[in-house]
């Protein structure tokens, strides 16, 4: 009669080991899948600042030079029904609406709404009455000008900020010490968008996030312009 063996079993050490290693691997994996998402809607940030950039272009075109106004300033997006602010005149460049008939059609862009140009695929609603993650910067075209600025009249225009990542009530932001300050919401990056139509992506240190703005050789928010301009905001 032949002789049965006895089938190794795994010891409890053993066991546990491969519970650890399982577990490792896992996070390892869920790490990268984090990152990679992260990168990937950074990346879809940047190319809907593109796309905003391309519409700055073609207003100015079709304006003699003149820039959209910013919208309101220090306070919370409130009123939306002017024309010239920034969120009305350049969506139709994009082929979407703007702002305000979104609003009055009860089609609010929505965090998370991939399809829509206003839309930051990171960004969260903070709460508020409009929600607007990207934003104009606040020194460009202030309501307190009797005209928008123009685009020949400022010194650099390759270095000025025009849009950058927004917490998401303001139409205007600025690097500051209060709630409008550019939010660096990519992995501690934010995401810009300069006067001549390029995007890039700067860490919250180096754009001043929640402090204010530095002195920095490669990127402007003050525009240097004579006449009446944006008081400097902390």
């Amino acid at each position: 009669m032949p002789q049965l063996t006895r089938r190794a079993a795994f010891t409890l050490i053993e066991l546990l080991v491969v519970i650890a290693i399982v577990g490792l691997m896992a996070g390892l994996v869920l790490s990268a899948l984090g990152k990679a998402r992260a990168h990937g809607e950074s990346a879809r940030c940047a190319g809907n600042l593109r796309q905003w950039g391309l519409a700055l272009q073609l207003y100015i075109g079709d304006y003699n030079e003149y820039i959209p106004r910013r919208g309101q300033g220090v306070m919370p997006l409130m009123q939306i029904n002017r024309p010239e602010d920034w969120f009305n005149c350049l969506p139709r460049y994009l082929g979407s609406q703007s702002y305000s008939n979104l609003v009055q059609q009860g089609k609010i862009p929505q965090a998370g709404d991939a399809s829509s140009i206003f839309i930051d695929p990171s960004a969260k609603n903070p709460g508020g009455k409009y929600f607007l993650p990207y934003s104009m910067n606040m020194y460009l075209s202030p309501w307190i000008r009797p005209e928008q600025h123009r685009l020949l009249e400022i010194p650099n225009p390759g270095q000025l900020v025009f849009m950058a990542d927004a917490p998401g009530q303001y139409s205007s932001t600025v690097p500051s010490q209060l709630p409008y300050t550019v939010l660096a919401r990519h992995t501690g990056r934010a995401n810009v968008l300069f006067v001549d139509g390029r995007v890039d992506s700067f860490s919250a240190e180096y754009l001043g996030c929640g402090v204010g703005e530095p002195t920095r050789p490669d990127i402007r928010w003050e525009t240097l312009t004579a006449g009446i301009n944006q008081a400097p905001v902390p």
